[in-house]
């Protein structure tokens, strides 16, 4: 587990050579196909080096939830552990991690016919008003939210269309544990800030010289996409879509409102971690080879540890 750009995908592929392992990837992102640059997606060489899942399974179009994340990673990791390979989680959507960490509430599923008017009504009347509607019959839903915003605005209302409840009934209630297994919990939280912001900007300026505008520029001509989908609103990809909208005027304006609100979800995921228990907390940021050899070694004699002190309790 991670902020963006902290190493998480290197450290899994170099790991990697020392476990059978196979990667199920906790990333909100890669779920979606045509999104390769800007979510920094594993390429094709290290995909066939290494089994990944839970990538390229929607169409951009398309919403993936939490649950559908939980229901997901909680049948791939015993298939897995059946093959004798160990599931490795990786990933930055820390609500994916708390989920199946937490499990979840019994929560409705969504409902396209239900989105469909919702989003004809917010077409006529805008978000703004819907966001009014909302605070007459979930208050408490609705002062966590922006008039703005569309995503939210939408499920909450959609819970209360579906069940006559508030979305914050369902998050008042007692949950059972979803995971079930022996783990191992890796925090990768480097305290040098100012060396992870500089990651972010060198990573965002790569997937600029990548291709990642027109990426998004192949979205943006399909005409069935917007920018209130969930897909879109991933940070890089929701600045490239208001630029090719002309709501940014220059790439420099671009490059500078994408950076900042990659620092900012760094930022959350971090105040995330940190509320958490891991059994390893990694603090520094490899910067050569030598380090990130060093920090391999670090991880895998935790590996090691582990799963000898889990094999003595079991006997």
């Amino acid at each position: 587990m991670g902020p963006t750009a902290s190493g998480k995908s290197a450290l899994a592929m170099a790991l990697s050579q020392r476990l059978p392992i196979e990667i199920v990837s906790v990333d909100s992102a890669l779920v979606y196909r045509g999104m390769d640059i800007g979510s920094a997606k594993p390429t094709v060489l290290e995909r066939q080096q290494v089994p990944h899942h839970l990538i390229d399974i929607r169409d951009p179009a398309q919403a993936y939830s939490a649950a559908e994340f939980v229901r997901d990673a909680t049948t791939l990791i015993p298939d897995i552990n059946q093959r004798n390979r160990l599931p490795m989680l990786v990933g930055g959507t820390m609500l994916y991690f708390k989920a199946l960490n937490e499990g979840l509430n019994d929560m409705p599923g969504a409902n396209a016919e239900i989105r469909a008017q919702l989003e004809a009504e917010a077409a006529q009347t805008g978000w703004p008003a819907l966001h009014q509607r909302l605070q007459q019959v979930d208050p408490l839903s609705a002062s966590r939210l922006k008039p703005g915003d569309a995503q939210r605005i939408q499920r909450a209302l959609e819970v209360y269309l579906l069940t006559g409840k508030p979305l914050s009934h369902f998050h008042g209630e007692n949950k059972a544990p979803a995971l079930h297994f022996n783990t191992l919990k890796i925090a990768l939280l480097p305290d040098d800030r100012s060396a992870l912001h500089t990651r972010i900007a060198q990573r965002f300026e790569q997937m600029l010289a990548a291709g990642f505008l027109d990426e998004v520029a192949q979205l943006h001509a399909r005409g069935d996409l917007h920018a209130d989908l969930p897909a879109m609103r991933a940070v890089g990809y929701r600045q490239a879509w208001d630029y090719l909208d002309g709501k940014i005027s220059s790439l420099e304006e671009l490059c500078e409102r994408a950076i900042a609100a990659t620092r900012q979800l760094a930022k959350r995921q971090m105040t995330w971690l940190r509320s958490w228990p891991a059994d390893i907390w990694i603090r520094t940021l490899p910067d050569d080879a030598q380090s990130a050899r060093a920090l391999e070694l670090e991880v895998w004699d935790a590996i090691q540890r582990k799963m000898s002190s889990s094999a003595t309790s079991q006997t």
